[in-house]
């Protein structure tokens, strides 16, 4: 899970920030307000081959947890198993030759 959650950070840095800063700001309603920013987040992150692979792999695991955050929006921690689940799994992943840092390509 960290390995998925740096790189997110590192090739998906302006869109959590924006996330990040809207359910800062909007601490009763980040559900609604945040939507369409989460909705980025998980466009940029769900085009990385390492998260794919784990998504793939775990996702089982992955639609779980996300079922439970859409059932239990008002207490995401009772989601605290599934959450422990998928990270046991995504640790189990084999990442040997997935590109986890893309060299740019010289012309």
């Amino acid at each position: 899970m960290q390995a998925a959650m740096d790189i997110t950070t590192k090739y998906c840095h302006k869109e959590m920030e924006a996330y990040g800063s809207c359910v800062a700001s909007n601490p009763s309603t980040w559900q609604q307000k945040c939507h369409e920013l989460k909705m980025k987040v998980a466009q940029c992150t769900s085009s990385h081959p390492v998260i794919q692979k784990i998504r793939q792999e775990c996702s089982k695991e992955f639609v779980n947890f996300e079922r439970c955050l859409r059932e239990n929006q008002d207490e995401p921690t009772s989601c605290s198993p599934h959450v422990a689940r998928f990270v046991a799994c995504a640790e189990t992943v084999d990442i040997t030759g997935v590109a986890a840092n893309p060299v740019p390509q010289s012309s």
